[in-house]
């Protein structure tokens, strides 16, 4: 049980003058959601498998300072102001070009080392089901123009589901891209690989990328590729055939164009199946794209919750988003936010269990 594996005790440090915590959110069908507002980040996702036992879906840690010194900055993490690359670090906006922070070689990852994910969010508002966090993003930060504000809403359903909730202003015009980049293995924590899952996407076409994981900026059909899963199928059928797209990568790490089949207003993206547990994730999202990452560079540097290191391909990343570098590639999704302008976005994982 969540609440029994992690201390509220363990998160309570003061990092650049703000008091991080942890937060629980239940429903009355045993579905648990542990959130801290460091990062605005999911530190487990705990739902029923198909006995009835609960599992946790979500890869995480059990103390604030794991996230601190993690090899990986991101699990769970809330991503901003841009979630994904941004080639050269750089971009223009109104003729005005913009240097931001290099973290991924000579390009701008996940909103920079500074970003989203690393730093800690203000407590709007708290119940047994609900959590809103907010964050102010100051003009300049990493690179980027415009004081920005974010409001995040999570929010656990009756039907297990999770709902994400994205609101942001700015006073000038700026570059977002958000997303929740949470680690997902539906048999749980400690259960081995992930190519064993069951793969089901609504995505006619990708956007290929180069050695540096940046879209090249053609928009590919996924018909007769490894990249085609609009019929459900292991993720490891394909995945280590002899394709150029797949080595550039060591796997999948490529941005899935989503069709618009629609779901209470909002794309239909993929269906996801655990072989072992039977629990089922459907994710909805009103975002144009979703990232899948197979987990190809993990290397068992980092310890889970349980005490299971994170080992190559363990878990995997589903990243509902705009398209990586939009700034540079006009036939990608719009990413400026003008001042006038409110963005919203809205994500939803909904768990069941199938036989």
């Amino acid at each position: 049980m969540l609440e029994k594996t992690l201390k509220r005790d363990h998160f309570n440090q003061v990092l650049d003058g703000k008091q991080c915590d942890l937060f629980f959110l239940k429903n009355k069908k045993g579905a648990c959601v542990a959130i801290t507002n460091y990062g605005a980040r999911i530190v487990g996702l705990e739902v029923p498998d198909k006995s009835g036992a609960p599992v946790d879906v979500v890869m995480g840690f059990n103390k604030l300072d794991q996230y601190l010194r993690a090899e990986c900055a991101y699990h769970g993490a809330t991503i901003g102001r841009f979630a994904n690359r941004i080639a050269g670090s750089s971009f223009s906006l109104n003729n005005k070009n913009y240097q931001l922070k290099a973290n991924d070689g000579r390009n701008h990852l996940h909103g920079g080392p500074h970003g989203f994910h690393n730093v800690v969010w203000d407590i709007h508002f708290l119940d047994s089901h609900s959590l809103v966090l907010h964050y102010k993003s100051n003009d300049g930060e990493e690179g980027y123009p415009g004081n920005l504000h974010v409001q995040i809403k999570f929010e656990l359903g009756e039907e297990n589901e999770l709902r994400i909730d994205y609101e942001a202003r700015t006073d000038q015009l700026t570059l977002l891209n958000l997303t929740n980049h949470s680690f997902f293995n539906l048999n749980g924590e400690g259960t081995d690989t992930i190519l064993n899952h069951r793969l089901k996407m609504n995505a006619e076409f990708y956007t290929p990328i180069n050695g540096e994981l940046i879209p090249l900026g053609n928009i590919d059909t996924v018909e007769g590729t490894p990249f085609d899963f609009r019929e459900m199928k292991t993720i490891g059928t394909h995945i280590d055939e002899n394709h150029d797209q797949l080595k550039k990568a060591g796997g999948y790490d490529h941005n899935f164009i989503l069709s618009p089949v629609k779901f209470r207003g909002i794309n239909e993206a993929l269906i996801l199946e655990g072989d072992k547990s039977g629990i089922q994730m459907r994710i909805y999202t009103s975002e144009p794209g979703l990232q899948f990452y197979s987990g190809n560079f993990m290397k068992g540097s980092d310890q889970f919750k349980g005490g299971f290191k994170e080992n190559y391909r363990t878990a995997m990343a589903l990243e509902t988003q705009h398209f990586p570098d939009s700034p540079h590639h006009t036939n990608f999704t719009k990413t400026e936010l003008e001042p006038l302008e409110t963005f919203y976005s809205s994500s939803i994982y909904q768990f069941r269990t199938v036989p």
